[in-house]
């Protein structure tokens, strides 16, 4: 396997992640999956800091088998074996979505009620920033509205500020978006 090098994630913001997780999710061994992992970092990372976890990677790259509990999937495609199965999915990878509204169905589809989906976001998540590699674009402000709009009463929505250390501490945003049923 590769040696991992950083590629967006950062870790600060995946130990303001990794503690959430530890505080919110109470079951003895959390099943993470993280969407768009590219070198496998993101779930490294979580393996080591969520206690009792088991997460694992997708990309849509051939390039993931390379990489340690990473495996390569389209991200907007339904695994029969991953419903109803995670804690948590994580991404900072939803800008690269061609369908962003079935890429949410089928990651809520994922998590167990009561999990989370958490959504890292910044400004170069924004609709000018889109384009032919990342073709979806939502401004971090209008972005709980057009949730609302998809997905109603099923989920609940909590945000979190940082900033990217990796980023020139540019502010990030983390949606975590609960599934109520």
């Amino acid at each position: 396997k590769q040696k991992i090098n950083h590629v967006w994630a950062d870790e600060n913001s995946l130990k303001i992640l990794s503690d959430y997780i530890n505080q919110n999710i109470s079951n003895k061994n959390i099943n993470g999956l993280c969407h768009g992992s590219r070198n496998g970092f993101e779930q490294e990372f979580f393996n080591n800091k969520i206690n009792n976890s088991i997460v694992i990677g997708t990309d849509i790259s051939d390039t993931a088998k390379e990489f340690k509990d990473s495996v390569v999937w389209d991200f907007h495609k339904v695994n029969d074996k991953w419903l109803n199965h995670f804690d948590f999915v994580y991404t900072n990878s939803l800008d690269q979505s061609y369908n962003p509204k079935l890429a949410l169905t089928t990651w809520l589809g994922q998590v167990k009620n009561r999990g989370y989906i958490i959504i890292e976001h910044s400004d170069q998540h924004g609709v000018l920033s889109s384009g032919k590699m990342d073709p979806f674009g939502v401004e971090a402000n209008f972005f709980p509205y057009l949730l609302i709009d998809w997905f109603g009463h099923s989920i609940s929505i909590e945000i979190i500020r940082s900033i990217k250390i990796n980023k020139s501490s540019a502010p990030v945003w983390f949606f975590i978006i609960k599934k109520l049923f």
